[in-house]
């Protein structure tokens, strides 16, 4: 619950024109929004306009007295981004300046069923986070040079200073399952 207090601290801040409020919800959800945008048939213009709209949404619902934050600011502008865009693409389809592979988008993206999905994805991934900064060095660099940055086993090698690939692979595999092990035990100390 530490994160929703954070969250709130966060609305707090954005209610009172806290400027490093507001960039600090820009900077931890534009990106996402833009990228789920432009997935979408979208540019990164809509995805400033879409965004925007949302955060004016969220400034005057942060402003209220009545409205209670009961997920992370992340899943709430996305489910408001997600909103303003289907309703900007059924515009356009009314308008006849739709593309005709948007017709099934709202099939493609429910709004309301996957919000619990998206919560709960959310939290994974912050666990996954938090366990691959305890998992220390060089596991940590080796498994994002694998896994992020996809190079391959001879060029791991040969930056962590492995006499070959194999060995390379191998370490990869410990590390893996260290990670595993870091992330199951948070997970279940967290139910």
């Amino acid at each position: 619950m530490d994160n929703l207090n954070d969250e709130r601290e966060l609305l707090k801040g954005l209610a009172s024109h806290d400027p490093k409020a507001v960039e600090l919800i820009y900077r931890q959800n534009y990106g996402a929004i833009e990228s789920f945008i432009i997935k979408n048939n979208g540019f990164a213009e809509d995805a400033r306009d879409v965004f925007q709209e949302a955060m004016v949404v969220l400034f005057e619902k942060a402003q209220s007295d009545s409205f209670e934050l009961t997920c992370l600011i992340k899943t709430y502008l996305y489910s408001v981004c997600r909103r303003l865009w289907l309703k900007r693409i059924q515009k356009e389809k009314d308008q006849k300046l739709y593309t005709p592979g948007l017709a099934t988008l709202e099939e493609t993206i429910p709004v309301e069923d996957d919000i619990d999905e998206h919560v709960k994805r959310n939290e994974n991934l912050e666990l996954m986070d938090s366990a691959m900064a305890k998992i220390g060095e060089p596991c940590k660099s080796l498994l994002e040079a694998f896994y992020l940055q996809k190079k391959s086993m001879p060029e791991i090698a040969a930056q962590f200073g492995y006499t070959n690939a194999d060995n390379a692979k191998t370490q990869k595999y410990k590390c893996l399952m260290r990670l595993k092990k870091i992330f199951f035990s948070q997970y279940t100390n967290k139910e």
